[in-house]
């Protein structure tokens, strides 16, 4: 991926609330892949009892892996935004422990882009989620 691209993705995470707010860090980007990560806050628990992140926390970190994946994608001319994004959830992430997601674009026309997903904890073998996406293209 371009430098130019780079930029763009990191200006990107920068000007998502959610993803400043969730303390999101882009971990690696280019040619249609992406992987961003997000550490474990007590802030963002949605059962005080067990101690487990808010599904939403997750879903917005594989939304935005999603759309950075869509971004970086050789063909694609830069912006992005969800059209569908679809999350089967396989159970809670560790308690105490980082998730990180990795998204994939994996086909793109002139004006959408085919993305596939997964969050993870520690335990790589058992994801946390996984989802499909389709996300626009802007014009070339």
């Amino acid at each position: 991926m371009t430098d130019a691209k780079t930029k763009i993705a990191q200006q990107f995470m920068q000007a998502l609330p959610h993803a400043r707010a969730l303390g999101m860090r882009l971990v690696s980007m280019g040619d249609g892949q992406a992987e961003i990560e997000m550490d474990y806050d007590p802030r963002f628990v949605g059962d005080p009892e067990t101690g487990v992140i808010h599904g939403g926390a997750v879903s917005a970190l594989m939304d935005t892996c999603c759309g950075a994946a869509a971004m970086s994608h050789p063909a694609s001319p830069g912006g992005t935004a969800t059209i569908d994004l679809r999350i089967d959830y396989m159970r809670p992430a560790t308690p105490g422990q980082r998730i990180r997601a990795h998204a994939e674009c994996y086909h793109i026309t002139r004006s959408v882009a085919f993305v596939r997903a997964r969050a993870m904890d520690e335990d790589e073998a058992r994801p946390v989620a996984t989802a499909t996406g389709t996300f626009t293209v802007e014009g070339k």
